[in-house]
């Protein structure tokens, strides 16, 4: 409120949601009481009644989808408060782990198991992040719901699970190593919506391609390669089959295999940026474009970065994640 807020209004963000439907007491009515997105039998019937063009019902709809939605100043405000969040948490774990033994030699997880103190520093930082992803899993009930719930709600719950786990057997010390991974890369897809709320187009894709590419190298190279490894074998060979180890190691494939798939949608929208020139559209966002175009067609096309009404692209929603593929 007192910071976000006049940042986006000195970059030109308006607080000026969607164009909103014209009211109409039958429509409202189907909208509310029977359906959101009526099919073709339903619009006949209500262009008969109406004495209404189709499309004109069909662009009606898709305004009253669209006006309960955010704005672009609520969304970037939101995108601020989490790039704060992820850079400040990152930089924590960066300034903790450096001088954690563990850090540099993953057999030190294990040495010593379960007799390990856990520091203050070490205790505020799983609290901190704990907190922080309770506030993901219950605000996903009241956010726009999106394509992924599902994905992110099991990302949700893995993540709450494995932090809560490892905290109870005093497994933190490798707690925090994967707790450090997967906050190296947030920041930088919030950085991505911060420039593209602002219409910086070119930093917008600059910093799309660069979370593209922190995130595939941590999350389908260091994960697998490094903590994976650590908990699968050497845990294993230094302190035998302990009675969670089942568990411990099905959640975090778990997270692996979400990590596969939101690699392959990043992949995808990559790919698509080389090709158009710019960072457009991918398979996850429900926000629905108004331009004349798509009253041509019967669907609008969903994505993260979909275009705007006046041309321009725009992030919506958020991940891990974001938001958008996040942990």
């Amino acid at each position: 409120r007192f910071i976000a807020k006049p940042c986006a209004i000195n970059l030109g963000i308006q607080d000026s949601g969607p164009h909103r439907a014209q009211p109409n007491a039958i429509l409202e009515k189907v909208f509310t009481s029977i359906t959101k997105s009526p099919d073709g039998k339903r619009l006949e019937g209500l262009s008969k009644q109406l004495d209404w063009d189709v499309r004109k019902i069909q662009r009606w709809f898709r305004h009253r989808r669209n006006q309960d939605k955010p704005t672009t100043l609520t969304k970037f405000c939101e995108s601020m408060w989490r790039f704060t969040f992820y850079l400040s948490i990152f930089l924590y774990g960066i300034k903790f782990l450096w001088s954690a033994p563990w850090f540099w030699d993953t057999r030190q997880c294990w040495y010593n198991y379960p007799f390990q103190p856990l520091t203050s520093r070490l205790y505020y930082y799983y609290i901190l992040e704990l907190a922080f992803y309770w506030s993901l899993m219950f605000s996903q009930f009241t956010d726009i719901k999106r394509k992924d719930f599902l994905i992110m709600f099991v990302h949700h719950l893995a993540t709450i699970g494995l932090i809560t786990f490892s905290y109870m057997n005093n497994m933190v010390r490798v707690g925090t190593l994967v707790l450090c991974l997967h906050d190296a890369s947030d920041f930088l897809l919030e950085a991505a919506k911060l420039a593209n709320y602002a219409k910086y187009q070119r930093l917008c894709d600059a910093f799309f391609m660069l979370f593209g590419v922190v995130f595939i190298v941590t999350r389908l190279g260091i994960f697998p390669f490094w903590i994976l490894n650590t908990t699968l074998f050497e845990s294993w060979e230094l302190i035998g089959p302990y009675p969670s180890w089942w568990l411990f190691n099905g959640l975090l494939i778990t997270l692996q295999i979400l990590h596969v798939i939101w690699s392959y949608l990043i992949i995808r929208i990559a790919y698509k940026a080389l090709v158009r020139g710019k960072v457009s559209k991918d398979d996850r966002s429900d926000v629905e474009s108004s331009s004349e175009e798509e009253d041509v067609t019967s669907n609008s096309t969903k994505g993260v970065f979909s275009t705007s009404s006046n041309g321009s692209n725009r992030v919506n929603g958020h991940v891990a994640s974001g938001q958008w593929p996040e942990e």
